[in-house]
């Protein structure tokens, strides 16, 4: 088996003036291609994790860091953000906050700027890049006059002119409309399923990582909690309640079916297809 593209290894992270860690004693390994999901309360280390991939953490946020994390065999305390960006993308739950230029298209080329990339090379990526996201033509268009799923998919391509092997998007949706949220999750599932990128995002929307997620990981108080597949993960409503943290809702109602009315047999769903069915087949037993 290869080695992952990331590795924790015992991290732990305490922010400068806390007395309480960020994280707590991480072991974590993601392989190139996963899509993983991360789960938590607010406060449970979610943005954490994801800043310690591309090197914020520890070089930009004060703090004192423990263990070791490697993204494609970098330790990343021994790299500058900017050279972690060429492997690394990260996208923000505030696009508009992401946004610094006057134009569509100087606002993709602004890293590729800051890292050296001709001319000539920009003019090439660009429009390739805003093809990907759906944003085709905006190139003279004003970031700020944008949508907020716009807005949201500008900052993917940003981050994908850099050419990454690591997206990490920290609740991209959190702030976008159901149709917005829909095309960030369509963009970052054909980014893994095509082109192979390995996908790290945290998110509250449990129905859409159950659909597209190959792990999930559920992080309480900086810890990992929870480490498995999706059906694995989310089928665990108690624990799930425990840690005040939303079963999907298809889960919740075999769970219903099973507990109050007896009437489901095997593993609970996670998808609304397969409860669909499960329900199909208890309306037929009972015709």
């Amino acid at each position: 088996m290869s080695d992952p593209i990331i590795a924790f290894e015992d991290v732990s992270f305490t922010y400068a003036g806390s007395e309480t860690p960020a994280l707590s004693n991480i072991d974590l390994a993601i392989s190139e291609g996963e899509y993983v999901a991360i789960l938590g309360l607010n406060g449970a280390g979610k943005t954490t994790l994801g800043l310690c991939v591309n090197g914020v953490v520890p070089h930009m946020l004060g703090g004192e860091l423990t263990g070791e994390v490697r993204v494609a065999g970098l330790n990343v305390a021994d790299y500058a953000v900017r050279e972690m960006a060429k492997v690394v993308g990260i996208v923000f739950d505030n696009p508009e906050f992401q946004m610094s230029q006057l134009t569509v298209a100087e606002e993709v080329a602004l890293g590729m700027e800051n890292t050296g990339v001709s001319y000539a090379e920009m003019r090439r990526v660009i429009p390739e890049v805003l093809a990907q996201v759906g944003l085709a033509g905006f190139e003279e268009r004003t970031p700020l006059g944008l949508s907020g799923g716009q807005q949201q998919r500008l900052a993917i391509a940003a981050v994908l002119a850099m050419k990454p092997r690591v997206l990490v998007l920290d609740e991209p949706t959190s702030n976008l409309d159901p149709v917005g949220k829909q095309d960030v999750f369509e963009i970052a599932e054909r980014l893994n399923r095509e082109q192979g990128m390995t996908v790290i995002i945290a998110e509250h929307e449990v129905e859409v990582v159950a659909r597209y997620a190959d792990r999930i990981v559920v992080l309480d108080q900086g810890r990992v909690v929870l480490n498995g597949p999706p059906k694995d993960v989310l089928s665990q409503v108690e624990r799930l309640t425990e840690l005040h943290l939303r079963p999907p809702q298809a889960t919740r109602i075999a769970e219903l079916l099973r507990d109050e009315h007896h009437l489901w047999d095997g593993p609970l769903p996670v998808l609304a297809e397969d409860a669909a069915t499960g329900i199909e087949a208890i309306l037929g037993r009972s015709a």
